[in-house]
């Protein structure tokens, strides 16, 4: 069987996003086993910090130029370009519509193998679903990053059951550890010191639902002077502050913009809290919980395959700010020995199930086992 060399990446965007930090880590990680790796992202408007990282690994970095949301037929044929000329063993698309468009190219160019990888339990309208299953005898494999959200593919008949793989997120836990010295300083420039400090870290869309953290929030008990930091941006922004403003928080709930110090701002926090609607498996979470946070999360997508309820941290139910507020009362009572307990023993679940390492061996194995002979 041949082993495979090149790699095309193929993205709907490199915005700042789990799935998007996924996939360029595996890219840059790829890069330094020995694959040739190229990186395609479907709309223009790149991250800074995630092209910055593929510039610095040398991977190139190509956009189709597409807007977001504006179909163009003709970016088929700039992407059957581009695949002719670097003519890869391997073209792996992640998220949905790169997805589609992988495959859908394949009608023009030939490609020897295509992947595509779900990031997400639900992937939007009927239409997509429907998408889905028109196109999947264009792939060779389709992959998810959760075994829930595999699960809910097989149900819906996305894909048939031995056309679907499970492979989970993966990352450096050596770059997660606590430091005493950064948590204080991070903690001094927050004016934080004295607080209980939630942290929660993500796009403001309908996904991450923090509507209902907000709601959450306000029920808990202020005597354990509890502050929470948000570091994300998004189309929800102007109305997750008027929540804010209503519910008189102004002094607790600090939304802090797109941030390129998470690690900071987790060495920073006490525990980490996700009141997602929906998700696949979410980047964050193993982060947080590398970093021994105890963590709360709603039990959506792949949230309690990483938290394990009574023992990392705390599920609850979506969508109930009763239940949200109920575990964060809950965390926040525990006592230093308990809360530490919790996230040693997050981190130890982290190492074994997640590591970067682990986990692009079994990607490796997938590439040479699709591989043509």
């Amino acid at each position: 069987m041949n082993h495979p060399s090149s790699i095309c990446f193929l993205l709907t965007s490199l915005k700042h996003g789990g799935a998007e930090t996924v996939a360029t880590d595996f890219a840059i990680n790829l890069a330094r086993r020995g694959w040739k790796i190229r990186f395609i992202s479907m709309v223009s408007g790149h991250a800074e910090v995630l092209s910055k990282k593929l510039q610095d690994a040398h991977i190139e970095l190509i956009s189709l130029q597409m807007k977001p949301g504006v179909p163009n037929p003709v970016s088929i044929f700039r992407l059957a370009r581009l695949l002719r000329k670097w003519r890869p063993d391997i073209l792996h698309c992640h998220m949905v519509h790169a997805n589609l468009l992988g495959r859908l190219v394949r009608l023009i160019t030939p490609i020897p193998v295509v992947i595509s990888t779900a990031h997400s339990i639900d992937e939007g309208s009927k239409a997509l679903e429907l998408a889905y299953r028109w196109t999947d005898s264009l792939a060779n494999m389709t992959t998810h990053v959760s075994q829930a959200a595999l699960d809910k593919y097989v149900e819906k008949k996305l894909t048939p059951p031995n056309k679907i793989h499970f492979i989970p997120n993966g990352l450096d836990t050596t770059s997660l550890t606590p430091n005493p010295m950064i948590r204080q300083k991070v903690r001094m420039d927050l004016d934080v010191q004295d607080h209980f400090v939630w942290l929660a870290v993500g796009q403001m869309v309908d996904a991450k639902d923090y509507p209902n953290l907000i709601s959450a929030f306000a029920k808990l008990d202020f005597a354990k002077k509890p502050q929470l930091l948000i570091a994300g941006d998004g189309p929800q922004k102007a109305l997750i502050k008027k929540q804010i403003i209503e519910n008189g928080l102004t002094e607790y709930v600090h939304c802090l913009g797109i941030r390129n110090d998470i690690p900071n701002l987790m060495n920073a926090a006490d525990a980490y809290v996700m009141s997602s609607a929906w998700e696949g498996l979410p980047m964050v979470l193993l982060e947080a919980s590398s970093a021994t946070l105890p963590i709360v999360a709603t039990d959506v997508g792949g949230n309690s395959e990483i938290v394990i309820d009574g023992e990392t941290g705390f599920i609850t139910p979506p969508q109930s700010p009763e239940a949200l507020a109920q575990a964060m009362n809950k965390t926040m009572s525990l006592t230093d020995a308990a809360s530490k307990a919790l996230g040693a023993a997050g981190r130890i679940n982290t190492v074994k199930e997640y590591d970067i390492e682990q986990v692009l061996d079994r990607w490796e194995a997938l590439y040479t086992q699709l591989s043509p002979t």
